[in-house]
C-alpha cells in the first residue's frame, strides 16, 4: 500500500523465482493484416540485388499499377520495413579508423578547384586551383592559387608552404598524381615516384609518401580541409560584399589574410609540431624550369608539344625560357626579351597576331594557307567579321588584315567593339576605315561628355509656380511645360551620348 503498488501486480512478482524481476516479452505477433505482404517479398528479392536501392525510389517503383493496393500513407511503414531490413540483413559499410598523428610527421599536400566560389578578376571569372598544404596533427594549413595540377604548382605551393613553417616536417603525403608518381607498365596498379618529384623532396630533406591507389581517405587530413578552407573562403567573401577583385595580386592577399586568421587558433599544437621538426636548413627552390630554345624562320618556338609565336626580331636567336606556372619568360643572357603565357594544354598552337600582322599585310597570299590561320581570330567576332567579308565576294584576306592591324595599333576590345556594332546593321562589307571612323567617332562623344559643362538648374520658375495667385498660375504653368521641355531635350541628349559612349 505505501509503494502505490495493486495486489495483482504484487502477486504476480511473488510468484516469480526471483523477487521483483522485470520480464519484458517482445511484441512478434501481429494485430492486424501486414499492408506490405503483397510486395515485401519482391521488394526483399530487388534490395539484395542492388543494397544501395533507396527506400522511397523502391515504394514508388513498387507502386506503379497498384492503384490503393500500396497507397502514399504506406511510404514511412515501407520505409521503416527497410531499415530494420539493413539493420539485420544490410551489406557492410566502410569502417574508417581514427588515426593518432604525430606532431611534426607529416605534411599532407593536395590540390582543389575553387570553381564554384564564383571567383571574378574585373567581372571576368577566375579559373584556378589552391595548392593546399595541412599539417594533420595541428590543422595548420597554407595555400597558393594554381592554374592546374602541375610540378611547377608543386614548387611553388611547396616553397610558400615550407617558407612559412620555417621548418621541414619528415614525409610529404600525396595522392597518385601524375605530379608525383607514374605507372610502370600500360595498365598496371604499379605506381613509382617521378624524378623531378625526388628531386623537389631531396631539396627539401622531406621523404615522400602516397596513399595506396584508389583510396583517397588515406589522405583525409588534406582532403577534409578542402572543404572547411572553402567555406572558410566563402563566408569571408559574404564578409567583404563581393568576390570581384581588381587583379589576382588583390586575390591572393585576400587568400593570405583568410589563412592568417584560421592559423591563429592553432598556435598551440602548431609549436609542438615545429618543436619535433628538425632545424633543416631550406634552401631556395626555383618555381620554374628552363628550356633553351631556337626562334625559328617563321618566328615561333616550340616547348614540349606546344608552338608559340614570338616578336619577328627574334627569328635566328638561341634563347633561354623560363617557364613558370602561368607564363613563359624568354631571355637573352640577363636580358628579357620577351613575355608570354604559357597553354593550358598539351599541343597545339598560341599564336599573337600582333607579332606577325605587319608581316602578313606584306604577303596577304600567305594567310589562306597559313597552319596556325585559326588562331589569328582572336574572338567570335573577328571570325563573323572574316566571314561576311568572304561573303561578300571582296578580298577577304587583306580587308580581315587590315582590321587586324587597326586591332594591333588600337587595341583588340575596341575594334572588337566596333565590329560587332558594325554587323548588327546589313552592310555590304566591313572595312577598315569604317572601324577607324566608328573609334574616332566614340572617342570624340566621350571627349565632349568630359568637356561638357555640368548642367545648370533653374529653380526660378518653380518658385514662380509655387508663390504666383490666379492670375500668375496660367504664366507659371508655361513657364513650368518651357522647363520641361528644355530639360527633357537636355536628358534625351545626354542620353543618347551615353548609348553612343
Amino acid at each position: 500500500m505505501k509503494a502505490g503498488m495493486s495486489r495483482n501486480t504484487a502477486r504476480k512478482y511473488l510468484r516469480q523465482n526471483e523477487v521483483m524481476e522485470q520480464r519484458q516479452v517482445p511484441h512478434t505477433w501481429r494485430t492486424r493484416q501486414d499492408p506490405l505482404e503483397a510486395v515485401w517479398e519482391q521488394a526483399l528479392a530487388m534490395l539484395r540485388e542492388a543494397p544501395e536501392l533507396e527506400a522511397k525510389a523502391l515504394f514508388e517503383h513498387l507502386a506503379q499499377g497498384r492503384g490503393e493496393e500500396l497507397n502514399p500513407g504506406l511510404l514511412r511503414t515501407f520505409q521503416r520495413r527497410v531499415r530494420q531490413w539493413r539493420l539485420a540483413e544490410g551489406p557492410e559499410k566502410e569502417v574508417f579508423f581514427t588515426q593518432d598523428h604525430a606532431p611534426g610527421a607529416v605534411l599532407a599536400v593536395d590540390w582543389t578547384d575553387m570553381g564554384g566560389l564564383g571567383i571574378t578578376i574585373q567581372g571576368k571569372p577566375l579559373a584556378h586551383k589552391l595548392f593546399h598544404a595541412v599539417l594533420p596533427y595541428s590543422n595548420w594549413e597554407w595555400a597558393v592559387r594554381a592554374n592546374s595540377e602541375s610540378t611547377l604548382s608543386l614548387r611553388a605551393g611547396l616553397k610558400a608552404a615550407l617558407g612559412r613553417l620555417g621548418k621541414v616536417p619528415r614525409e610529404l603525403l600525396t595522392d597518385h598524381s601524375s605530379t608525383a608518381t607514374h605507372q610502370l607498365n600500360r595498365g598496371g596498379s604499379t605506381r613509382v615516384f617521378n624524378d623531378e618529384y625526388l628531386s623537389i623532396c631531396g631539396h627539401f630533406g622531406i621523404t615522400p609518401r602516397t596513399i595506396n591507389v584508389g583510396r583517397p581517405q588515406e589522405n583525409g587530413s588534406c582532403e577534409s580541409s578542402h572543404g572547411h578552407l572553402k567555406r572558410r573562403i566563402r563566408q569571408h567573401l559574404l564578409l567583404r560584399g563581393s568576390g570581384d577583385f581588381v587583379s589576382e595580386e588583390e586575390y591572393d592577399g585576400f587568400l593570405i589574410k583568410v589563412l592568417e586568421s584560421a592559423n591563429l587558433r592553432r598556435t598551440k599544437r602548431l609549436g609542438e609540431e615545429l618543436a619535433a621538426m628538425s632545424d633543416t636548413v631550406i634552401g631556395d627552390l626555383p618555381d620554374y624550369r628552363e628550356w633553351m630554345v631556337s626562334v625559328r624562320n617563321d618566328s615561333t618556338i616550340r616547348i614540349n608539344k606546344m608552338v608559340y609565336s614570338v616578336p619577328s626580331r627574334l627569328i635566328g636567336v638561341k634563347l633561354l625560357a623560363r617557364i613558370h606556372e602561368s607564363r613563359i619568360v624568354l631571355l637573352e643572357g640577363p636580358l628579357e626579351v620577351a613575355q608570354l603565357p604559357l597553354s593550358r594544354g598539351d599541343r597545339g598552337a598560341v599564336i599573337d597576331f600582333r607579332h606577325l600582322i605587319g608581316h602578313l599585310l606584306r604577303k596577304p597570299g600567305a594567310f589562306a594557307g597559313y597552319r596556325w590561320r585559326e588562331e589569328l581570330f582572336p574572338s567570335l567576332v573577328y571570325r563573323a567579321a572574316y566571314d561576311h567579308l568572304t561573303r561578300a565576294g571582296v578580298e577577304a584576306d587583306r580587308r580581315y588584315l587590315e582590321v587586324l592591324k587597326l586591332a594591333a595599333d588600337e587595341g583588340q576590345t575596341a575594334v572588337e567593339n566596333a565590329l560587332e556594332h558594325l554587323l548588327a546593321a546589313p552592310r555590304p562589307a566591313v572595312s577598315a576605315k569604317e572601324v577607324k571612323g566608328m573609334l574616332d567617332t566614340w572617342r570624340d562623344l566621350e571627349r565632349e561628355w568630359r568637356e561638357r559643362p555640368p548642367l545648370e538648374v533653374c529653380l526660378t520658375d518653380y518658385d514662380a509656380l509655387l508663390d504666383g495667385g490666379e492670375d500668375e498660375g496660367q504664366e507659371a504653368g508655361e513657364a513650368l511645360e518651357a522647363l520641361e521641355a528644355r530639360d527633357g531635350e537636355a536628358m534625351e541628349a545626354s542620353h543618347l551620348q551615353e548609348v553612343e559612349a
